[in-house]
């Protein structure tokens, strides 16, 4: 199965919506039958996301600090970091501007006579501050972060412990083997993880078309089709731009990352691939010093599929109630989007708030939200998706400008060992790709 895991995750797409598809079909509308059937579905999925967060923060942790420590120059991960978060906010402001634009053409709003799903329910929106940003960055304790999976703040908490053994030097020797130790533990486990995947995608499925039925595809087929136009038109503009930096390998990519972006699409989570897209990226010849680094922090500030959702989202909702936005304020719309986006980190059903917060302050309907709700999951696939398109192009780009970038491996083959080096620019101990970096 490990060598075959594309293959065990089509069939369990196509199963589990058979499967979904037939228990809509025979039980009626209200029916208490139909809920506790699709519970028991929803548990296969829910099982493996528990089993993937036990995996992240050990994995996380272990990853930053044996990178940094190998890497032992400070002005490299600096390099690294801004590079990063230049790529990450201009990703962002092209994926808000995207939305912005399709959405203006498109007009999937105008005349649309949606009604409102479901209940939306309360959507707090009070910490959506600068001061809860800052706040929410720095961990009071790295225990209490790696409990609730809060990658921000591992990242941060790791960044410093991985600095602090390259000050000390041979005294914490013994504290980079274990955390060596212990990356390879977790890529043995997320290996044993990823063999329930198939189930967990059966699942998955299984229970949102047994709960909805494939008619609630057609009641919001032009939502739901033209948003998946518009992240169509960015995944062919990410890797356009990665074609720049990586030429031909920008598509050897796509192939290296399909498992993870048929994991996150299919159980409507980012988080559910972060593990499997470590490995598919070492395969790709992406150093874990770098992997390791850049996307724990693209999971907190790189989510390109959420930035195009909440611009697509708000002025559709703004369509729907037929109120004209004009063009000046859907700019200062989209440069509110992406100040209140980054604030997102622990705020519960993330997009939504933002969006929540968005529409308050430009006087459209709150409510509005709930005319999304009934198909919210199906968007969700394609976003999560997205935003495993997005960090994996941004990781492999900026490995390139560093001069990272080592050979390919087969994306089958057995999972790299984490590596320590020495410090040399951040490149001594790599086996560089020598058809990338000809002289």
């Amino acid at each position: 199965m490990g060598r075959r895991l594309t293959l065990y995750i089509l069939v369990g797409m196509v199963l589990g919506i058979l499967a979904g598809w037939i228990l809509h079909s025979s039980l009626p509308a209200g029916d208490p039958r139909l809920a506790q059937w699709a519970d028991y579905f929803k548990l296969l999925p829910d099982v493996f996301l528990k089993l993937i967060k036990m995996i992240i923060a050990p994995l996380v942790f272990a990853t930053i600090v044996t990178g940094i420590s190998g890497m032992g120059d400070s002005a490299a991960l600096g390099r690294i970091g801004g590079k990063a978060i230049t790529w990450f906010l201009s990703a962002s402001l092209i994926s808000l501007g995207l939305g912005l634009v399709l959405v203006n053409v498109l007009k999937p709003g105008v005349g649309a006579g949606l009604q409102p799903a479901e209940d939306l329910g309360k959507l707090d929106t009070a910490e959506l501050t600068l001061r809860h940003f800052i706040l929410e960055i720095f961990p009071s304790s790295a225990f209490d972060a790696m409990a609730n999976n809060n990658i921000l703040q591992i990242l941060v908490f790791s960044l410093f412990v991985g600095v602090a053994l390259t000050a000390i030097g041979e005294r914490g020797a013994p504290v980079v083997r274990g955390a060596e130790a212990l990356a390879e533990l977790m890529l043995q486990i997320t290996g044993y993880v990823m063999r329930f995947a198939p189930f967990a995608v059966f699942g998955a499925l299984a229970g949102v078309i047994g709960t909805r039925g494939l008619g609630i595809i057609v009641t919001y087929g032009v939502l739901v089709s033209e948003f998946y136009f518009a992240m169509f038109l960015l995944w062919v503009l990410l890797f356009l731009v990665g074609g720049l930096f990586l030429g031909g390998r920008v598509m050897t990519l796509f192939r290296y990352i399909r498992e993870p972006l048929l994991l996150s699409f299919s159980t409507a989570s980012s988080e559910a691939s972060l593990p499997k897209l470590f490995e598919q990226l070492d395969r790709f010849g992406v150093p874990r010093r770098i992997s390791g680094f850049i996307l724990p922090l693209g999971y907190s500030f790189n989510l390109d599929g959420s930035m195009i959702y909440m611009s697509f989202a708000s002025i559709f909702i703004a369509q729907a109630y037929g109120i004209h936005v004009p063009i000046g304020s859907q700019i200062l719309m989209l440069l509110t989007l992406m100040v209140s986006s980054k604030g997102i980190a622990g705020v519960p059903r993330a997009s939504l708030v933002v969006i929540a917060a968005t529409l308050s302050q430009f006087g459209l309907p709150v409510e509005g939200i709930a005319l999304l709700l009934g198909v919210d999951t199906f968007l969700d696939m394609g976003r999560s998706a997205t935003n495993v398109v997005g960090n994996a192009v941004a990781t492999a780009v900026i490995t390139r400008s560093e001069g990272m970038l080592q050979p390919l491996l087969d994306p089958d083959a057995d999972v790299p060992h984490a590596p320590t080096h020495t410090a040399s620019q951040g490149r001594s101990g790599l086996n560089i790709d020598p058809e990338q970096y000809e002289t």
